[in-house]
């Protein structure tokens, strides 16, 4: 009788855990979208701060990443919204979104060093948090 007792309290313990981690990861998810539209807008303005380097092997205009990372910033800012209810589409969408922005960071890394790493971390910790989560 007393090891239902104690699973009947680990429960809501649980389910309190995996309902912070979805929270975390979705804040987390929005604050990288925002950072990808803020970054995008940069690059497609064409501002300064970018490092132009000439011989990189994944060389794109920086309009071109301006708006990839444009269009990944407002993704990754809606389905923040949509970790909200904590659906399975949006977890798995949250993963899919936080991988590419790892991989456009990563593609983008020569060009602004310091916030690619920054990026690329916090959407480590997004798809950490969205695949932690054992949904019943």
């Amino acid at each position: 009788m007393t090891s239902v007792h104690t699973t009947r309290q680990k429960e809501p313990a649980q389910q309190a855990w995996a309902g912070g981690l979805t929270v975390f990861a979705a804040i987390m998810l929005g604050i990288t979208g925002l950072a990808g539209i803020v970054r995008g807008i940069m690059a497609i303005a064409k501002d300064d701060v970018f490092v132009i380097t000439p011989n990189y092997v994944f060389k794109f205009d920086l309009t071109s990443w301006g708006w990839i990372h444009l269009a990944l910033g407002i993704a990754a800012i809606l389905v923040s919204f949509g970790l909200s209810r904590t659906s399975t589409w949006s977890r798995i969408a949250g993963v899919g979104i936080a991988a590419l922005v790892i991989i456009a960071n990563l593609l983008s890394l020569p060009y602004y060093p310091a916030w690619s790493i920054l990026v690329i971390a916090i959407s480590g910790f997004v798809i950490w948090a969205l695949c932690v989560v054992k949904r019943d």
